[in-house]
């Protein structure tokens, strides 16, 4: 097997591994990842909206003795950084999922794992020693709602992500085009992308894992792969309220986060549902294209949730890319952040060893950027550490 060390240490930020798991993920996946819906506006605010923001440079400080480790829902974590849940991970990596989880157990931060996920949330239970997250989509079936719920328990997870922002699909371009699903379609142009792919084809020939493994099997009317597509499609729920929320918290009976809080309005419902955690998260740009970009609604759901009391924990997801990011999400009032596209690439470039390299490298940006803001306790770091006048403006009035 070859030492990927010697070509670990050259990948210095997330970008390089972008550009390796473009050139060795199958077309249709990397798309899948590596775009937003309609003219993608939105994801790319996501990013650009963080380098708005500038950070201010002290010097002659103590930097000794530095710690970015912190609480996230009451469970220690090495950064404040957690693994967003993703679909069709193990089509980045054959057995993606396993290898991510790996990835984030070992190096101290919480990894979530989606209902639309190749492997399965026994699969993760058995390939780790960790308690895990779970997220979940409400589908129409409560009989088998009420199954992932149970599975997820029986599975130690130690909290449930309700995700809120997707009762119905936003459209994806890229996705219609290439006409994505899991495994691919034997048509021409899969084909010929998949002969420009043999390590990811070796791959994939060495796991039975090559489908939604939380869905088949378990629901009822999917006994096949072409069932599966019409499924998935019918059982969204567009019906989802807050009403909901107090039912799937009782059934689930421990820590909530609500993903997908974009408007202070429903910051305040989160926060007076009872759940322990919100995200605030636009779907990383692949809902509503056109929305604000995640960190430029931070600020003012930070301070709705201040003024209601609250103790829930904001969080920050969509668009992170580095540790500065962190960093800037951090001082604007965030408890922790997730990602998803940053792992998603490591992943496709270098399987569990990528998705580490991911994490170092989002790691030291944030220690070292902390430092030279002047601070070395990120439980400490505050809006003092951005240059005024690049922040302020990206408040959208609210409070």
């Amino acid at each position: 097997m070859k030492d990927l060390k010697p070509v670990l240490k050259k990948i210095t930020e997330i970008e390089d591994l972008r550009r390796v798991a473009e050139r060795k993920v199958p077309r249709m996946f990397y798309d899948y990842v590596d775009s937003g819906s309609w003219t993608e506006t939105t994801y790319r605010s996501n990013e650009t909206d963080f380098d708005r923001i500038k950070l201010r440079q002290r010097v002659l400080v103590d930097m000794d003795n530095r710690s970015l480790a912190t609480q996230m829902i009451g469970e220690s974590v090495n950064m404040p950084v957690a693994i967003a849940p993703t679909g069709f991970t193990g089509m980045i990596w054959a057995d993606g999922e396993i290898h991510a989880a790996r990835a984030a157990e070992k190096f101290g931060v919480p990894f979530s794992l989606s209902t639309m996920s190749i492997c399965s949330i026994e699969d993760i239970a058995t390939h780790t020693s960790k308690p895990f997250w779970f997220q979940l989509y409400v589908m129409r079936d409560q009989d088998y709602m009420a199954n992932l719920i149970q599975r997820a328990k029986d599975a130690n997870c130690s909290a449930l992500i309700l995700t809120a922002d997707l009762q119905v699909m936003g459209q994806r371009h890229k996705d219609i085009k290439n006409g994505l699903s899991a495994p691919p379609k034997p048509t021409l142009t899969n084909i010929i992308n998949l002969m420009t792919k043999p390590q990811w084809c070796m791959s994939m020939l060495g796991t039975k894992r090559r489908s939604f493994g939380n869905i088949v099997g378990h629901a009822k009317g999917v006994e096949d792969l072409s069932s599966l597509s019409s499924w998935t499609e019918e059982q969204f729920d567009p019906r989802l309220s807050w009403d909901d929320v107090a039912r799937i918290k009782d059934m689930w009976g421990g820590k909530l986060i609500i993903k997908g809080i974009m408007e202070p309005e429903d910051a305040i419902m989160a926060a007076r549902s009872g759940a322990d955690a919100l995200v605030v998260s636009n779907h990383g740009g692949r809902q509503l294209d056109g929305a604000l970009s995640s960190i430029s609604a931070l600020s003012d759901i930070v301070q709705a949730v201040h003024a209601e009391d609250s103790d829930i924990e904001v969080w920050l997801d969509s668009g992170i890319r580095s540790g500065q990011d962190v960093l800037k999400a951090i001082s604007l009032g965030a408890k922790g952040t997730m990602i998803g596209r940053a792992f998603l690439y490591g992943l496709g470039a270098y399987g569990e060893d990528g998705v580490r390299r991911a994490l170092e490298i989002i790691y030291k940006e944030c220690d070292i950027s902390m430092a030279f803001c002047g601070h070395t306790d990120i439980n400490k770091v505050t809006d003092d550490i951005l240059v005024k006048g690049t922040y302020e403006n990206l408040k959208v009035g609210h409070f």
